[in-house]
């Protein structure tokens, strides 16, 4: 196991195959979307698979696979069963909007996928096309339904959105009564090719509990895993469970885990910062492992100690997240 200069592990990997979304979502990506990149810039399968060695045997064990949207790159699932077979790779999780993934559940099961994080900001239909610019609730839903009727453990992800979906918190939480699923409102962040949309972010962590606590005021506090983003409750009496995540807050970066390679070939070992390391000119220049895993190594000795540090080391964030890595 490998620890940065602030004495946290590093163990989970969130890999980014694309910068390519199906959707237009208002808080990801301006509405004319962005300026994708040419395929001979990002990395290919096959680098990743090495990126990935690499990082195992440093003792990187979790890996998300997230975009854009992961599902519109050809391929990505018979790279999803090599990325399983690999030596010290004990979980693999995805991210998706969930547009094109129902028809692909049975097989995801097949390669032992072990949990689906779908992203679902609303439950009604034009609210849907109005906050992602598209028409495809319906395919959201069919693979939420999917994923239940296969088992796959699954976490729905709503980013809470002032003037756009706060009538879908007790609509989401109720999808906790008789579905074991997790249900988790995040803070919307900047990351959407503009800035941020509020002078001020009226609904943080603390306005959406507080709604959730008026709402249910028998919710009840769960035990966190030791480097959970979300804080977890659960509504007396059903299956699943709701968890906020402080996402613009930052009050969880003390026990951040988590590093970031975006499509690109750009390692962030922060969300909130600017790129610390081009992967992608190193592997095209001839590195060898050796010299990946040093500079890994070096990259983690100056990690930031938080999100709040890192945003002041770069200056303002304007990309958006679909260049990030979700």
């Amino acid at each position: 196991m490998i620890f940065d200069n602030h004495n946290r592990p590093i163990t989970y990997l969130r890999l980014a195959v694309t910068d390519r979304c199906n959707l237009r979502c208002f808080y990801c990506m301006p509405e004319e979307g962005i300026k994708y990149l040419p395929k001979h810039q990002l990395l290919t399968y096959e680098e990743m698979e090495r990126l990935v060695r690499v990082l195992a045997r440093l003792g990187v064990s979790k890996i998300r696979i997230t975009g854009g949207e992961p599902f519109v790159r050809n391929g990505l699932m018979d790279f999803l069963w090599r990325l399983k077979a690999t030596e010290g790779v004990e979980e693999l999780h995805i991210t998706t909007n969930g547009v094109l993934t129902e028809p692909l559940v049975p097989e995801l099961v097949r390669i032992g996928i072990g949990s689906v994080n779908l992203s679902i900001d609303t439950l009604d239909r034009e609210r849907f096309r109005q906050i992602t610019r598209r028409d495809e609730l319906p395919a959201v839903r069919g693979t939420l339904d999917a994923l239940l009727e296969n088992r796959v453990p699954v976490k729905l992800n709503a980013v809470v959105m002032e003037g756009k979906n706060i009538e879908d918190l007790p609509l989401l939480a109720e999808l906790t009564r008789d579905h074991p699923v997790e249900v988790r409102f995040i803070e919307e962040m900047p990351f959407n090719g503009e800035g941020s949309h509020y002078p001020v972010l009226n609904w943080t962590h603390r306005r959406i509990l507080q709604e959730l606590q008026t709402l249910y005021p028998g919710l009840k506090r769960q035990q966190d895993s030791p480097f959970a983003t979300a804080t977890t409750y659960q509504i007396p009496g059903y299956q699943g469970t709701i968890g906020i995540i402080a996402a613009f807050t930052r009050t969880f970066c003390g026990t951040c885990n988590r590093i970031r390679l975006t499509a690109q070939g750009t390692l962030k070992t922060c969300l909130y910062d600017n790129g610390v390391l081009d992967v992608r000119a190193l592997l095209r220049s001839g590195a060898t492992d050796a010299d990946l895993t040093a500079a890994f190594l070096k990259a983690f000795a100056h990690r930031p100690k938080n999100g709040f540090e890192a945003e002041q080391e770069r200056g303002p964030v304007t990309e958006s997240m679909s260049t990030i890595g979700g």
